[in-house]
Formats: structure tokens, C-alpha cells, sequence
């Protein structure tokens, strides 16, 4: 779902009256196509996000607090150096367009007044934040030069011009008569007609108008009857109705819970299953429905580099692992060198310098005979010592194969572990964590520690139904403190059986554990662990002890314990389970 000019110009007018007069206190980037800056006013303390990433472009209020980047880009300083400490006079449309202007009154380097303008651009793959002065671009977040486009470019210096507009009407701006007009001059559905002949909304507006004229009946528009198009026009006036009244912000959730659609108003056209949920504004609604995908979306661009260097040290781990079997499966051949040897130096005076071959019986086979390939450079007793040499190195190999096969084993499994943290990691503090663990054990050679040290993490805590606390580890290094360091004899843990995961432990305070607190400790384990599906209904096997079983063999990695006194018990996850757990928390 793109956000169409209707639905953003009842945003900006909301921007428009939260904002009145606030001045920007901070401003930084959290990523390459974000932007949030922090508003003041005499009563409230806004942030106002300006997102340009071509999936999700929107400008809104938000809550979310976002991780400053340590060294700001060079955009953002850009902005700092020529907003900061501006005064918003005005924010609107451009009409019909998907562009929001906020001007600001700020000082510039000699101390005069001037005025700035932030030009959101928000218009898909192409969105983009220019900052103009008079006229002039200062610069742009994306620039585009003339090898991008020959039609528009946006570098510093240039006159700020905006992008050419459709040749088709903005349905908010004409007539529902004219609209129908043109629509039906097409050989195509009621919904696509609409929507190839008009501008300023989007398909979702478009098919509602349909729905609603023809309560979801599927028509040719080039074959409408009178009747049909005098519905069709009351349809697209109680929309236009619904907009001048101020609209009512709502988005549609599918049966699978994934968010499909949002508008300025409450669509009639999905079924039964889908929920439709009104919000309190449309600064509210923006923010609600891209939160989440956003949040993925920052996470997944700041784990990329990382992901890949464990992922390739994962897969580099499985090919040597590879070749170490083949190796070890060609050593098990070693006994036929020693036979070799062995025949050979029995049977010397049937050989001759210069032989290619011999062959001689085999008393290991009831005397049948065998053919023993022979090395024309050495002599018969010659090859005879070579075979017992090679046979000696081959038994050497398999034995440090043996040993190296198991130091394999346990590296594809730390590795496993580390490519589930990277996936999960909750913010950048958390890859940091993962970056300092992964030099630690000299994976990273050029990771070098930030000068401005993060507080580490703390567990994640919840508390069960009986008021027992249950701690989870974020990563390897978290496991490893809290089930070596932090917990304690009779406490009990939980870890999904072979499989990358959390160390979950409930804090037993000398107490039995009951078996409810178990159940979702256990619950917990699963959660955090790579098998974990949301909404499958498969039972997961989640080994459980006490924490006095534990222990750490040495030069073992990160996470890596073992235990062997434990009972196995199978459970599945209950969707809301999080959610009450950290409920009880607080109470």
C-alpha cells in the first residue's frame, strides 16, 4: 500500500495544527532513507519521522525511539547545520501531488533570518528530502544528476522544481459526472477504469467506489446503464463526503494478521475475516501500520554485513567439515598400504628393480593372489617401506581427523547459534554484542570496539502466573552468564533440544517450581529458539534441568554447555503468552 495525496493531506493538515510554531531541539538519521526530528512547542515534545524508503514513504508523528548512528551521515549534518534551532511556520501540500513542504525560520551562519523548506517527496522508488532555499536546492538525500533522469535533476545549487504531474485529473478536484465520463470510455472493469483516469488516490479508493455503487458486482465500465452510473457518481460524492468531513483514519488487517491496506476511510469491500480498526488520527494510523515492518526493515539493513560474514563463515565450516569426512573415508583404505608392505617384503626375491608390478599370493585370502603396483624409481625393498610409511601417515591422519570432525561438529553448532542471534538481534547494541563475541573468539580480526562503550544488555525478564521470575538470554555471551554466573544450584533451565536457542532460567528462590511456571518457561524456550514458527502447532522438545547439572567443558564457545542429568518435555507455544508474562511483570 502506497500512501496516496488524499490520505497524505489529512496527515499534514494534522501536522500542520500539532506542530503550530514548534522549533527543532534534535535532528539525526537512523538510516540512509529516514530522517526524525524533534519538535518542541510550549506544551508537547514531538518527533516527526520523514521516512523516503521507497516501500514504506510516509511523513508522521512517531514514539518510537530509534538508535542514533555514532557518526551522523553527512545529510544529517547538513540538516543539523541549517535547521537546528528553526521555527515551523508551515507545513502543506503540494495539490494533488504527494509532496508535504515544511517551512522553517532559522538563523543561518551571519545570523540573518531565513527561510528554509523541507520538501518531502514521498512518491515510491522515487521518494526523496530536498532541503530548498530560495528557490535553490541545498541539497537532497538521493541525489539525482543527469544521468539519472534528463527530465528532473536534484543537486545542490539548482533551481528546486517539482515533478511533472499526471495528465489525469485529481478525482478530489473534479466533479464525480466528469470522473464517470471518462471512466466509462473504457473497455475495462468499473474499479481499473477509475483508477486509469484519475489521480490523487489510490486503488484501494477506487475499488471501494465500485463496491459501494455496485456492492461488489464485477462490471465492463463502456457497459453501464444511466442507472448504474448515477450510482456509481452518488459512490464517489459520499467518499468525497467523508473526505471534506475530515476522513476517518482506518487500516485493514487480513485473517493472518498481516496489515493489507489503509485510507481516510471505513472500506466496505473486504470480508467478514479481515479487521478493520479506526485509529485516533492519521499520524496514529501511518505510524501503526508501518512500525513494525520498519522496525524489520532498519534491523535487516543494519544486520546485512554482518549476516553475511557468519553466513560465510558458516558455509566455509560445512565445506571443510565436508572434505574432512571425504579424507577421513579415504583413510579407512590405509589397511590395503600395510598389506602391500607386508606381502611385498615376504615375497622380495621374486622382485626386480625396474618392475612396474608384481604379483604375489595373498595369505590374508586364502592365497589368491594379488597385484602390487610398484614405483620404477626405488628398488623392491624400497617400496616396501614406502607402503609401510604411508600407511603409518594415513593412521596418523585419521586420528587427528577423528579429533578435528569433532571440533567441526562444535563449530557448525556455535556458528548456527550466532546466525540465529544476527537474525533476532533487537537493535544495533545487540549486534555490537555479537560483533565483540564473534573477535573474542577470532572470528572478526578488524572489528575494532566503539570509543563510546554500550551499557550491555540486560536478560530478558518475565514473570510466570505463580510470580516466579524467568530470565532469557539475548546471545551467546548472555547464556553463558546467566547460566554459569547468575543462576543458581536448584534454579531450573530450559534450552530446545539441538537446535540454536536462548538459555531460559526460572529463578526457583529455594522454592519448588510449580508445574504452570515450568509449562511456560518451557514456552519461553521455544520462543527464542530457531524452531519457533509463529502459529505452528507442532510440539517442540525442550530439555530442562537444574542449573547444578550444567557445566562448561573448557575452550568450549560461547553458549556451549552440557548436561546430562535432564527430562525432555514437548510443548507448544500459545500466541499470547509474551504478552501476559510481561503483563505480570509489571504489576
Amino acid at each position: 500500500m502506497a500512501l496516496d495525496a488524499a490520505t497524505l493531506a489529512l496527515t499534514a493538515a494534522e501536522l500542520k495544527t500539532t506542530l503550530a510554531d514548534a522549533k527543532i531541539a534534535k535532528l539525526f538519521e537512523p538510516t540512509r532513507d529516514e530522517l526524525v526530528i524533534t519538535l518542541r512547542t510550549r506544551t508537547e515534545t514531538d518527533s516527526l519521522l520523514l521516512s523516503a524508503r521507497s516501500g514504506s514513504a510516509r511523513v508522521c508523528l512517531t514514539e518510537e525511539s530509534f538508535e542514533n548512528p555514532e557518526t551522523p551521515p553527512s545529510f544529517c549534518m547538513l540538516m543539523r547545520k541549517h535547521l537546528t534551532g528553526g521555527r515551523l511556520l508551515d507545513v502543506r501540500m503540494e495539490p494533488g501531488d504527494r509532496i508535504v513542504y515544511f517551512e522553517f525560520q532559522c538563523t543561518n551562519e551571519m545570523g540573518d533570518l531565513v527561510r528554509n523548506i523541507l520538501c518531502a517527496e514521498l512518491m515510491g522508488r522515487y521518494s526523496n528530502l530536498v532541503l530548498v532555499q530560495n528557490g535553490k536546492i541545498i541539497d537532497a538525500l538521493k541525489r539525482v544528476d543527469f544521468e539519472d533522469s534528463d527530465v528532473r535533476q536534484l543537486l545542490p545549487g539548482l533551481p528546486y522544481t517539482t515533478p511533472p504531474k499526471p495528465a489525469r485529473p485529481d478525482f478530489l478536484a473534479v466533479s464525480s459526472a466528469s470522473i464517470v465520463a471518462a471512466a466509462c470510455q473504457r473497455d475495462l472493469p468499473v474499479a481499473d477504469a477509475l483508477n486509469k483516469t484519475v489521480a490523487g488516490v489510490g486503488p484501494v479508493v477506487c475499488r471501494e467506489a465500485a463496491w459501494r455503487a455496485f456492492d461488489g458486482e464485477h462490471l465492463l465500465a463502456n457497459e453501464l446503464t444511466e442507472a448504474q452510473k448515477v450510482r456509481l457518481m452518488a459512490a464517489i460524492d459520499e467518499l468525497k463526503e467523508i473526505y471534506d468531513a475530515g476522513g476517518c483514519p482506518c487500516s485493514v488487517t487480513a485473517p493472518d494478521g498481516k496489515p493489507v491496506e489503509y485510507t481516510f476511510f471505513r472500506p466496505q469491500q473486504y470480508g467478514e475475516k479481515y479487521l478493520i480498526k479506526e485509529w485516533p488520527s492519521f499520524n496514529a494510523m501511518l505510524e501503526g501500520y508501518y512500525a513494525e515492518k520498519d522496525r524489520a526493515e532498519r534491523l535487516r539493513t543494519k544486520s546485512k554485513e554482518l549476516h553475511k560474514a557468519v553466513h560465510n563463515m558458516y558455509e566455509r565450516a560445512v565445506r571443510k567439515q565436508a572434505a574432512r569426512q571425504e579424507e577421513l573415508a579415504a583413510s579407512g583404505k590405509s589397511e590395503k598400504l600395510r598389506l602391500y608392505g607386508e606381502l611385498l617384503s615376504a615375497n622380495l626375491y621374486l622382485a626386480e628393480k625396474g618392475m612396474k608390478s608384481i604379483t604375489v599370493p595373498n595369505w590374508y585370502d586364502e592365497g589368491k593372489e594379488v597385484t602390487i603396483p610398484l614405483d620404477l624409481r626405488f628398488s623392491p625393498s624400497q617400496n616396501a617401506q614406502n607402503f609401510f610409511k604411508n600407511y603409518k601417515k594415513k593412521q596418523t591422519a585419521a586420528r587427528m581427523l577423528v579429533d578435528l570432525l569433532a571440533e567441526g561438529e562444535k563449530e557448525i553448532a556455535y556458528l548456527e547459534t550466532v546466525l540465529y542471534e544476527v537474525e533476532t538481534a533487537s537493535g544495533e547494541a545487540a549486534l555490537n554484542e555479537i560483533r565483540a563475541e564473534l573477535k573474542s573468539q577470532g572470528y572478526l580480526k578488524y572489528y575494532k570496539q566503539r570509543d563510546k562503550r554500550q551499557k550491555p544488555a540486560d536478560f530478558l525478564r518475565f514473570t510466570s502466573s505463580d510470580g516466579f521470575e524467568i530470565l532469557v538470554g539475548r546471545n551467546n555471551a548472555q547464556n553463558d552468564k546467566l547460566t554459569l554466573h547468575t543462576a543458581r544450584g536448584k534454579d531450573l533451565w530450559f534450552h530446545v533440544q539441538k537446535a540454536p536457542g536462548s538459555h531460559v532460567v526460572v529463578m526457583s528462590r529455594g522454592e519448588d517450581i510449580p508445574d504452570t511456571t515450568r509449562q511456560e518457561a518451557a514456552e519461553l524456550a521455544v520462543m527464542y529458539s530457531s524452531t519457533f514458527k509463529a502459529g505452528a502447532a507442532a510440539k517442540v522438545a525442550v530439555d530442562t534441568t537444574e542449573v547444578k547439572n550444567i557445566w562448561k567443558a573448557n575452550g568450549a564457545k560461547p553458549g556451549m554447555v552440557l548436561y546430562e542429568v535432564y527430562t525432555t518435555v514437548y510443548v507448544t507455544p500459545r500466541e499470547k503468552l509474551l504478552d501476559e508474562l510481561k503483563a505480570n511483570a509489571k504489576k
